[in-house]
């Protein structure tokens, strides 16, 4: 396992290639960090009431300090926001600002304050330059790396938004040390998912260290912050924009989760939560097509228990569940996309699951 000291993690795509620093204690260094990646003249900081007056207003001094002329927007926390009224709400206080194409965004918070503020960035005065300061675990880990930035409709999660790079990615893990418990677990849905879809040995890890991951040790959060962040650069370089399918792999568990959260109404579940209850129906999906054995899902159920994540499916009409499901992204050429396992580290895109065996895949409560 390495060190505690700062690592880079370099995604590469050509002219949009970046960096993600993580280390402890990174943030003083935070204007260099811009300065050195693009012009640095007006700044526009998105951040919500939750993340504000912790890291929000510590990275505005910080910023003002420098002499830069600075804007901080605050939304609501909550998946409520990242909708299309709060991104008109931010493009009007941006042209209100005086924001123009010299302006660049800064996203300061979890993952619906980067998906929005990456969202607006992309599309005010046709893109503007933003860097992603991820503040959850699940951010930390997912939804700051790989430039997928969108808001939600009412019945469809993501349904709208852009591929944006952010130009860098600064994460101080030291920021966790406040992060509420729930929202830490839920983070740790995404980082099992990348054992499962492609690491099997970062599977096991997360196995033998579950002790040290829940009391939130500094080195076992700056590896697997690492290694979730490499294992995901590694698929974004080879499928930047969804075209060969491989990126696809990342929403293992997430066509069950997302209509878990929709029948919802955003509100019972955290994103990560709903992951994990996902995971499980993909895994005993993969089960009843007899494409793994009892021993994939068995391992996640108990590895997901431990680290105090929900893994029961919500009290919802499975009708309803299944219904939404048709307005998830990987519904292509009129067929329903599953991302199956077929062994703990592989993963492969599957489109012809019959609706039985999706709905008893729901209806079970353990492999």
């Amino acid at each position: 396992m390495p060190s505690s000291t700062t690592r880079t993690v370099r995604v590469e795509l050509a002219d949009r290639s970046y960096d993600i620093e993580i280390g402890h204690g990174t943030l003083p260094g935070l204007v260099d960090f811009i300065a050195s990646r693009s012009k640095l003249s007006h700044i526009v900081l998105i951040t919500d009431t939750n993340v504000d007056p912790i890291v929000g207003e510590p990275v505005a001094e910080r910023l003002t300090e420098e002499g830069i002329e600075l804007e901080v927007m605050v939304v609501d926390a909550g998946e409520s926001s990242k909708c299309a009224d709060v991104a008109a709400d931010l493009w009007e206080s941006m042209l209100d600002e005086g924001s123009d194409r010299q302006s660049v965004v800064v996203a300061v918070g979890g993952g619906v304050v980067g998906d929005l503020a990456g969202f607006v960035a992309a599309t005010f005065a046709r893109g503007l330059p933003f860097f992603q300061i991820p503040t959850s675990l699940l951010a930390q880990v997912d939804s700051s790396v790989g430039g997928k930035v969108g808001i939600n409709l009412s019945s469809a999660k993501n349904m709208v938004g852009a591929f944006w790079q952010p130009r860098g990615v600064m994460i101080d893990v030291d920021v966790l040390k406040t992060l509420p418990e729930r929202e830490f677990r839920a983070g740790m849905a995404e980082v099992v998912k990348y054992g499962v879809i492609m690491d099997a040995e970062f599977f096991e890890y997360l196995e033998l260290h579950v002790a040290e991951i829940n009391r939130r040790d500094p080195a076992a959060l700056m590896y697997l912050i690492e290694r979730s962040c490499q294992l995901k650069a590694q698929v974004v370089q080879d499928d930047e924009r969804e075209e060969t399918g491989r990126r696809a792999i990342l929403n293992y568990g997430h066509t069950f989760a997302h209509a878990f959260e929709a029948a919802s109404g955003y509100e019972n579940l955290l994103h990560g939560e709903a992951v994990a209850i996902g995971m499980l129906c993909a895994s005993r999906l993969a089960e009843r097509r007899g494409m793994v054995n009892q021993s994939v899902t068995s391992r996640q159920l108990e590895l997901l228990t431990a680290l105090g994540l929900p893994t029961t499916v919500p009290d919802l009409p499975h009708d309803e569940v299944q219904k939404l499901m048709w307005h998830d992204k990987k519904v292509q050429d009129g067929r329903l996309r599953f991302v199956l396992p077929t062994r703990i580290g592989e993963v492969v895109l599957v489109q012809d699951a019959r609706s039985e065996d999706v709905s008893r895949s729901l209806g079970e409560t353990g492999p």
